[in-house]
């Protein structure tokens, strides 16, 4: 057996894809967005997309990077993952070890990683001098089957959009996003504030779906939205649900999933899925209304290098 581990290549991407399918099928990924998450990358982030070839066949990957965006220096992240059929056998070492050499050379000085909440991966996580510091849940809700609740009533003064309502001008979004995600409970902080920046990695990302991504408007300025991802066919994900400051306890975040999930059931879509951090209590607290089961959970873990 040959193992090696390399940086990824255009032609790979199918077979990226394929691997993180199978290691999360909780989430929504494409060929597309995985080449479009090398080719978008800022250069401040040294960002790596690693592939673990056996045999010339693609069994694992992990994308390593610098969290350039957090208002703390020297922090970065790695997560690998390997086909199931394959683990056991060296390659998440092997990819990781690789990983960790190239953010520690870049000036990492703590690196953060996902490990899905299993005897196995905890294990090869310890194994590897990381350790937990906070648990996160995905969840899927049947929308084929299942029944969702009714639209709230929309307040005076409310109106709903898209996203795509905002494709002359996504500045207004930009904003929304800039400020939910500076809340967001997380072991590494974000706080971005580079437009042409978001607009590239986020705005422009193959997955982002701006028909199915809905914006809640208070006397015409945005004040809630959901960010919905989809794979085009079946699977719909809430990449990123937020309400600005001005504006929250008055139900928005749960106006905005509803009218987005509506639209994701009526586009054929089958499978809802989403991810929250355990502490964010109000918004598990809006899945489980909706009817979102959890279905595994992750735990970010820490390794501090050098």
């Amino acid at each position: 057996m040959t193992l090696i581990v390399r940086d990824f290549r255009p032609d790979d991407a199918a077979s990226v894809s394929r691997v993180r399918r199978a290691s999360l099928p909780y989430m929504v990924t494409t060929p597309a967005a995985v080449a479009f998450g090398v080719e978008s990358a800022n250069p401040a982030k040294k960002y790596r997309l690693l592939i673990a070839e056996k045999d010339g066949e693609i069994i694992g990957t992990a994308h390593a990077g610098i969290a350039y965006d957090s208002s703390e220096p020297g922090q970065s992240f790695v997560t690998p993952h390997v086909h199931p059929e394959h683990r056991g056998r060296g390659a998440g070492a092997l990819i990781l070890r690789t990983a960790e050499e190239h953010l520690a050379a870049e000036g990492a000085r703590t690196v953060y990683a996902w490990v899905i909440d299993e005897p196995e991966s905890r294990a090869f996580a310890e194994k590897h001098g990381y350790r937990p510091t906070r648990p996160a849940h995905f969840q899927r809700l049947d929308l084929a089957n299942g029944t969702l609740p009714p639209l709230p009533e929309l307040p005076a003064g409310v109106e709903l959009r898209t996203a795509a309502d905002f494709e002359a001008d996504p500045r207004p979004m930009f904003r929304a996003d800039a400020e939910a995600t500076s809340d967001e409970p997380s072991d590494i902080g974000a706080h971005f504030d580079d437009y042409d920046d978001w607009i590239r990695h986020t705005w422009n990302n193959p997955l982002l779906d701006r028909g199915l991504s809905s914006v809640v408007l208070v006397d015409g300025e945005v004040a809630a939205f959901t960010a919905a991802q989809s794979d085009g066919g079946t699977r719909y994900m809430s990449g990123m649900t937020g309400t600005l400051r001005a504006h929250r306890g008055r139900g928005l975040a749960k106006l905005a999933k509803a009218d987005s999930l509506r639209r994701a059931r009526a586009a054929g879509y089958t499978d809802a899925f989403t991810s929250n951090d355990a502490d964010n209590g109000p918004m598990l607290a809006i899945n489980k209304w909706f009817g979102y089961e959890i279905c595994a959970t992750e735990v970010r873990h820490v390794r501090t290098l050098g």
